[in-house]
C-alpha cells in the first residue's frame, strides 16, 4: 500500500489559499510543540505574517489529515485481510482527498448485512448480473436466466432469476464511486428541503412553533444555517417531518447515461434496476450524507457566530482596578450587596430590601450610603437581572457623588458561576447569592478576567449552541478564549488559575504550579518562571511574552517584548547611546531608529515594528476605554414600551438572522436583519458587535409573547 499521495503542505495551501512557504513554517511550528497564539505574535517572519484564524484552520487542517490517515490505513487493513486490494483501488485510496471520497471508493467492498443483492450472489445469480450489464443486443434474458434456474436455492423461475440479478445491479449502482459523486453534488446544489408537519402532531401545542415549518420548502444552497437547525431540531422533536429533493427523473436520466448502452432486452433489465437502486438506495443514502453536510455547514456557520460574539464579549471594554460597590438584585429576597476592593477581593457584604416597603426602602438608602463612604467607592455595578433597573432606579436617587459611575451589568452566568466548584474554593463560606454578587463587580472590572472562570456555553451568546457538535463547539470557544486572553496579556502574580490556564504554553497544571510558586514569593522578573515546576524551556518559550509583571525592575518584563527578544531591544538603545528605560520613555529617540541595521536571519521587520510599537506603550490594553451606558429613564418594563419610542441599547447576541438588543426591560428586543441598516445586509455582524451601544426604535411589542420588534433603520 503506498502512503497517501496527498501533501499536506500543499492540499493545505491550495485550500485555504495561503502560501505554501507559510503553511509548512506553521506545521513544523505546530510539530514541534507552538501554539496559536505564540505562533502568530512572535514567529511572523517564519509565516509569512500569517494570523491567528489562518493558523488554526492549518492546525484543523492536519488534524484532518490525521483522521484521513486513521481511517485509510484501516480500510487498507480490511481489504488486505479480504484479499480485495489491488493496484488499482490501492492508488485511488492514496489520492482520496477526504473522507467521503474514501468511504465511496470503499463502500462496494465494506463487509454488508445480508442485504437483497448479498442474497442474490449467495444464490448463485452474479454472474447473471453480470451479463445483464454487459448488454450484448442478441441477449435473451430470459433464455438466459433459465439456467440459473435452482429450486433448492429459492431461485424457482426465470423471473425469480431476473429479479435476484436486478437487486445485484441495483446495489452495483448504488455503490458506483462516480455515480454518487455526481448525484451527490446534483443534490447539494440543486436540491431543496422540505418539511411538513409530522403525523398525528396538527393538533400539538409543542408543535406549535415551528408551524412556519408545516409546509416549507428552500432551495438547499440557499437555506441559512439557523433555518437548517431550527428544522433539525423540529424532526428531532417529533414536530416536523423533512425530506431533501433533486427532480428525480433528472436523476434516472443520468444513471441512465452512466450505465445503460443500448436499449436491448439486457438493456431495459439494467433500466429497471437503477430505477429500484435510485429508489430504494441511493436516493436515501444521498439524503442521509447530504443531511451531514448540511448539519456540519449549519454547525460551522452557527459556532462562527458564537465564536465571534464570546471574542467581542470578552474583550469588552474594562472599567479598571476601582473599589467596587455591587448588587445582585432581587424584590421578595433582597438585594445582596458587595463591597470589593480595587483587585476584587471581598471587603463587606450585607443584604438591603429597597422593594420590600418605605422603612426598608430607607434602612437599605443609609446602608449603601455609609458603605460607599466607608470603603470610598469609586464605581456600583448592579446586575441586570430581576429588579434590576428597579435597583439602579433607586441608587441614582441617593446622595451620592455625581461623578460615581452607577452601571448595570449584564450578569448572565452569573448564577452558574455562584455554584462551579470554581466560586466555591474562593469563596467556601459564602451563600451563592454573595459569590453571584461578587461576580457582577468583578465583571464590570475586568470582563475578560471573570468570565474564563465559565464554561462559554453558559455565557448565552449563541445561536442554536445545544444543537451543533459540541466537541467543534468547545474547540472554536477554547480557541477563542486562549485568543483574547493573549492579546490582552495578564500579570503573573494577580490572575486567577483560571485565566493563567488560557495563556499559551500554560494548562491547567502549570497554571496551579504558578499559583502555588507566588504565593511563597511573588515573582519579580519573568525569568523566575522558568523555577515553575513543569514549566520548562518549551513551555516558557510559549508563555513568557503574554506573561507581565506589573511591578518588575526591568521595564521590558512588563511588556509584550518577548525575553528572546530583549537583546534586540538592548543593542536598539545601544545604537542610540541610551538606556532601555530613556527608549521607552522617548519617543523622538524611538523614532531615529533605523530598523534596518537590526535584521537578522530570524528577525525581521514585522517583529521589529511590534518591538517598536510595543516600548510605545508597554503592556498597553488592546480593549477600549471603558463609557458609562444607561438606559432610558423611566422605562424599566415591557409595558412602558411605545410603539414608535427611539431608546437606547446594548447588543446582547448577534445571530445569523439579526440582533438581539437590551433596552432594559429586562426581555431583550429583536432587530431583524432587514432592520439593522437603511442597506441590505447580508450578514449581521457587519453592523453589530456583541456589546455595542445602539440607538434603536420599537416597531412592535407583543405582551403575550413577551416580544419586542426593534428597528435600527433611520426611518
Amino acid at each position: 500500500m503506498p502512503p497517501s499521495t496527498l501533501d499536506p503542505v500543499q492540499t493545505l495551501s491550495s485550500e485555504l489559499k495561503l502560501p505554501a512557504a507559510g503553511v509548512g513554517a506553521v506545521v513544523k511550528l505546530l510539530t514541534d510543540g507552538g501554539t496559536v497564539p505564540f505562533i502568530a505574535r512572535y514567529r511572523k517572519e517564519a509565516t509569512g505574517t500569517l494570523d491567528e484564524v489562518q493558523i488554526a484552520a492549518i492546525r484543523d487542517g492536519l488534524e484532518n489529515f490525521e483522521t484521513l490517515r486513521k481511517r485509510r490505513d484501516a480500510i487498507v487493513k480490511s481489504l488486505q485481510e479480504r484479499d480485495l486490494l489491488s493496484d488499482e483501488l490501492s492508488t485511488r485510496i492514496a489520492g482520496a482527498r477526504d473522507l467521503a471520497a474514501l468511504e465511496d471508493l470503499y463502500r462496494p467492498l465494506r463487509p454488508k448485512r445480508r442485504t437483497r443483492a448479498a442474497i442474490a450472489r449467495e444464490r448463485g445469480l452474479g454472474p447473471l448480473a453480470d451479463l445483464l450489464l454487459a448488454q450484448d443486443p442478441a441477449l435473451d434474458p430470459t433464455a438466459a436466466a433459465r439456467a440459473f434456474v435452482a429450486p433448492d436455492r429459492d431461485v424457482p423461475d426465470a423471473e425469480a432469476a431476473l429479479a435476484g440479478a436486478r437487486d445485484i445491479i441495483a446495489e452495483v449502482v448504488s455503490d458506483d464511486a462516480a455515480s454518487r459523486a455526481s448525484l451527490k453534488e446534483r443534490l447539494r446544489v440543486g436540491g431543496v428541503i422540505h418539511s411538513k408537519i409530522a403525523r398525528g402532531k396538527k393538533d400539538d401545542p409543542a408543535a406549535a412553533k415551528y408551524r412556519d415549518y408545516f409546509n416549507y420548502t428552500e432551495a438547499i444552497p440557499k437555506a441559512p444555517s439557523h433555518r437548517i437547525l431550527a428544522l433539525l431540531r423540529g424532526e428531532r422533536e417529533g414536530a416536523l417531518s423533512l425530506s431533501l429533493r433533486i427532480e428525480e427523473a433528472a436523476a434516472l436520466s443520468l444513471l441512465e447515461r452512466t450505465w445503460l448502452k443500448n436499449r436491448s432486452r439486457a438493456g431495459e433489465q439494467v433500466r429497471l434496476a437503477i430505477h429500484d437502486g435510485y429508489t430504494r438506495l441511493l436516493a436515501p443514502s444521498l439524503e442521509t450524507e447530504i443531511r451531514g453536510l448540511l448539519k456540519e455547514r449549519a454547525d460551522a456557520e452557527a459556532i462562527a457566530v458564537f465564536a465571534e460574539n464570546l471574542r467581542e464579549l470578552l474583550l469588552a471594554a474594562p472599567l479598571g482596578s476601582k473599589r467596587l460597590l455591587a448588587l445582585d438584585p432581587g424584590f421578595r429576597t433582597g438585594c445582596k450587596l458587595v463591597c470589593l476592593d480595587r483587585r476584587g477581593g471581598l471587603l463587606e457584604h450585607t443584604a438591603i430590601y429597597p422593594h420590600s416597603g418605605d422603612e426598608q426602602r430607607r434602612s437599605a438608602a443609609e446602608s449603601v450610603v455609609a458603605l460607599c463612604r466607608k470603603h470610598e467607592i469609586e464605581a456600583v455595578a448592579i446586575g441586570n437581572g430581576t429588579a434590576g433597573r428597579e435597583t439602579e432606579a433607586f441608587v441614582r436617587e441617593l446622595e451620592l457623588s455625581s461623578d460615581l459611575p452607577i452601571v448595570l451589568v449584564n450578569e448572565s452566568g452569573a448564577s452558574i458561576y455562584s455554584a462551579s466548584e470554581v466560586a466555591r474554593d474562593e469563596f467556601p463560606d459564602l451563600d451563592l447569592t454573595i459569590r453571584g454578587a461578587v461576580s457582577i463587580g468583578r465583571r464590570l472590572m475586568d470582563p475578560l478576567a471573570e468570565l474564563v472562570k465559565l464554561d462559554p456555553q453558559s455565557i448565552g451568546v449563541g445561536q442554536y449552541q445545544h444543537d451543533v457538535d459540541q466537541k467543534a463547539l468547545a474547540r472554536a470557544l477554547d480557541d477563542v478564549v486562549m485568543s483574547c486572553v493573549n492579546r490582552v496579556g495578564i500579570d503573573v502574580n494577580t490572575a486567577s488559575p483560571q485565566l493563567l490556564a488560557y495563556v499559551a504554553g500554560v494548562g491547567p497544571q502549570i497554571a496551579k504550579n504558578i499559583v502555588a510558586a507566588r504565593r511563597e514569593k511573588p515573582f519579580t522578573a519573568r525569568h523566575q518562571l522558568k523555577k515553575v515546576a513543569r514549566l520548562g524551556a518549551k513551555a516558557y518559550e510559549q508563555c513568557a511574552g503574554f506573561l507581565r509583571i506589573s511591578d518588575a525592575k526591568n521595564p521590558l518584563d512588563r511588556s509584550a517584548v518577548h525575553p528572546e527578544s530583549y537583546a534586540i531591544v538592548a543593542s536598539m538603545a545601544e545604537s542610540l547611546s541610551c538606556g532601555v528605560a530613556d527608549l521607552i520613555a522617548d519617543p523622538d529617540l524611538r523614532g531615529r531608529l533605523d530598523l534596518s541595521r537590526h535584521v537578522t536571519d530570524q528577525v525581521g521587520v514585522p517583529t521589529l515594528e511590534d518591538i517598536v510599537a510595543e516600548l510605545a506603550r508597554p503592556g498597553r490594553d488592546p480593549r477600549a476605554e471603558f463609557e458609562v451606558f444607561a438606559f432610558a429613564p423611566g422605562i424599566e418594563a415591557i409595558g412602558d414600551l411605545v410603539v414608535s419610542q427611539t431608546l437606547p441599547g446594548i447588543v446582547t447576541n448577534v445571530a445569523a438572522f439579526g440582533a438581539f438588543v437590551d433596552i432594559g426591560v429586562h426581555q431583550d428586543g429583536l432587530v431583524h436583519i432587514s432592520q439593522l441598516a437603511d442597506r441590505f445586509v447580508r450578514d449581521p455582524a457587519e453592523v453589530v458587535k456583541v456589546g455595542q451601544r445602539v440607538s434603536v426604535r420599537v416597531l412592535e411589542v407583543d405582551l403575550p409573547r413577551q416580544r419586542i420588534a426593534l428597528s435600527m433603520k433611520s426611518k
